[in-house]
């Protein structure tokens, strides 16, 4: 026996419709309540534009997702659940002409044959641990081994190579994406199980907010960075050796011919790493130092964290620059004059090479568990790791 359905829906004194037909009446229910909730959700301040989730494909049986956040001013910040990495930053120049200007790919196969740490979030530790090893309250740990004698980056499988858990808030005032994993405990040979939580916040400043937090279960060490190079006349587009650099940082921590702190904290003033007055970043590529010549910069600097801006990158050609504020001790500043990158590795239609992107990895020091005068990167159960670093784009006045 077929049933017909009567629906009545009246606003004052008149009937918008009284119809049998039940499937017709639903759609123009569903209709008015669909822009109930837009309105509702402008009046309550909430009309920013939408994270766009795009599936790239799967690795390892994880689904890996591309995540576009799009701010009021229709510029762009991508991220993809592997290695959290970002690999789309789109903004304009003095002209008003955008381009992404980072080095990464919106391709799947591009990004796992690509630069292993570009845009990533590395640990669990980021940066150099002296012979792949540590000790914690009278244990040694002993890790991998991918950057002879050393570790690099949390070792051959750290966080750049997971796919994380990805979930797109509901309460966030900007379009942001929190990207989310667990290190269980010995993973690549640090103790504890680590929950770490990084979210992506892409302001209508042009602004890219890292969030990190971070647990463990048993005490253990954490240094955590996003790895991202920056080319601010556009990904593939030249090199960056004509970007005026400004860093307030009042030292350096000197290096072994491993590229590990010798635990001296040496002031800049004098030497071809005071950038604390602007140079270009090739000003004093070529130049010798200590019977050496700098082929390039691959160092960390200690904050000096009195102002707001840490770094400033100013490309003259395009106008963009770039401020850096964080709140951790160090950043390692990285040239790019020694990236090996695979043919494979694409940034939109560009071709990128050696020389093409600048990083500047806020941290704390290299081979810090191993140097008791450095500022501890030790964590403990009931504790909770929290930082936060801005990458601001702008254009000069």
């Amino acid at each position: 026996m077929a049933y017909k359905y009567s629906l009545s829906v009246r606003f004052g004194n008149k009937y918008v419709f009284k119809q049998p037909d039940f499937m017709k009446n639903l759609r123009f229910i569903s209709s008015i309540l669909f822009t109930i909730l837009i309105v509702s959700g402008n009046l309550n301040g909430r009309d920013k534009k939408p994270v766009i989730k795009e599936i790239l494909g799967n690795h390892n049986g994880s689904e890996v997702s591309l995540f576009t956040l799009i701010n009021k001013s229709g510029n762009v910040l991508k991220v993809t659940n592997y290695g959290a990495k970002i690999v789309t930053i789109e903004v304009p120049d003095k002209n008003g002409t955008k381009a992404n200007v980072t080095i990464g790919s919106e391709k799947l196969e591009s990004i796992l044959k690509g630069d292993l740490f570009g845009g990533a979030i590395v640990g669990r530790y980021a940066n150099r641990i002296a012979n792949a090893k540590f000790t914690l309250d009278g244990v040694e740990y002993n890790l991998p081994v991918n950057n002879k004698p050393n570790t690099l980056h949390g070792g051959s499988n750290g966080w750049f190579s997971k796919v994380w858990s990805a979930q797109i808030p509901e309460d966030s005032r900007y379009p942001a994406v929190i990207l989310s994993y667990i290190c269980k405990d010995m993973e690549e040979g640090f103790p504890g199980t680590l929950t770490i939580d990084v979210t992506y916040t892409w302001t209508d400043k042009n602004e890219i907010i890292i969030d990190y937090t971070a647990t463990t279960d048993k005490k253990t060490v954490i240094n955590v960075t996003n790895h991202a190079y920056f080319n601010l006349h556009g990904a593939g587009n030249g090199f960056i050796f004509d970007h005026i650099l400004t860093l307030n940082a009042s030292a350096f921590t000197p290096f072994d011919a491993y590229k590990i702190p010798t635990g001296e904290i040496r002031p800049v003033h004098g030497t071809p790493f005071d950038f604390t007055v602007p140079h270009t970043i090739g000003e004093r590529i070529g130049a010798t130092y200590e019977n050496a010549v700098i082929g390039g910069y691959d160092h960390n600097y200690v904050l000096d964290n009195k102002g707001k801006v840490d770094a400033l990158v100013y490309d003259p050609v395009s106008g963009r620059t770039l401020e850096v504020i964080t709140d951790q001790p160090g950043m390692q500043f990285f040239s790019g004059s020694s990236m090996m990158w695979k043919k494979s590795v694409e940034s939109g239609n560009n071709a990128v090479n050696t020389k093409s992107g600048f990083a500047l990895e806020t941290q704390h020091f290299p081979d810090s568990p191993n140097h008791p005068d450095f500022p501890s990167t030790v964590i403990s159960p009931g504790e909770k790791f929290k930082s936060r670093t801005i990458y601001r784009f702008d254009v000069a006045k």
